[in-house]
């Protein structure tokens, strides 16, 4: 699978200049339409976006966080993979690829890493987050960390490029209400924020893929 035509040109396309902030910003709320300063004290997160063939079809992971952790400023959202970065990972990539093990069950060592997405710092968490791409060569089994999450959600690349999966809404978050929220509307489920920008970045440069393989 890893010689396929979309995967090879995604694997290079990461390695030219990325959509950025740009790309970002497309799906960020009205707070969030200007990019801070990172503090020095900021924290530092890696997540994955895991890609695999299911049905002939193009799929990434996407997590529902437990919504039980008081501490999670990010509780009950929809994610990708990933977590806090250690020391002991080495690099941000390792970091990644640990955090999907322990999350989803995917060995790191049957993960191939295609490249990296550009960093997103988050005010409300203070996490500077780090983003990778990657790709698995079967229809993976997962096994979940029932303490981390609570669903996996297989979502196909072609759902998220349609334009009818880009909606707003508004969002009451602990009491507050964000109005005027862009998501990605995923089988019922809001994905926003964070890893809906994030997620902006990675259709962007699939966009840019299916046009040089087209």
């Amino acid at each position: 699978m890893l010689d396929t035509n979309f995967i090879t040109s995604l694997q290079y396309q990461l390695t030219q200049p990325l959509p950025g902030t740009a790309a970002q910003i497309k799906m960020a709320t009205g707070t969030r339409t200007k990019f801070p300063a990172i503090p020095a004290n900021a924290k530092e997160a890696c997540v994955l976006c895991l890609l695999y063939l299911k049905n002939e079809e193009w799929h990434i992971v996407l997590t529902q966080r437990v919504s039980t952790n008081k501490k999670d400023r990010h509780s009950g959202q929809m994610s990708f993979p990933g977590g806090k970065y250690e020391s002991f990972d080495g690099t941000y990539e390792n970091g990644a690829l640990r955090e999907t093990e322990e999350e989803i069950g995917i060995a790191a060592k049957d993960i191939t890493i295609l490249g990296k997405m550009t960093p997103l710092y988050i005010p409300v968490s203070n996490f500077h987050v780090f983003p990778f791409v990657g790709v698995i060569d079967f229809v993976p089994n997962f096994t979940p960390e029932v303490q981390e999450v609570k669903e996996i959600v297989e979502t196909p690349v072609s759902l998220l490029l349609e334009e009818s999966t880009r909606q707003i809404t508004d969002l009451t978050i602990q009491g507050y209400t964000i109005k005027e929220v862009p998501y990605f509307n995923v089988f019922g489920k809001v994905v926003w924020g964070a890893t809906a920008m994030m997620l902006s970045e990675f259709l962007e440069i699939v966009k840019e893929v299916m046009v040089a393989i087209d």
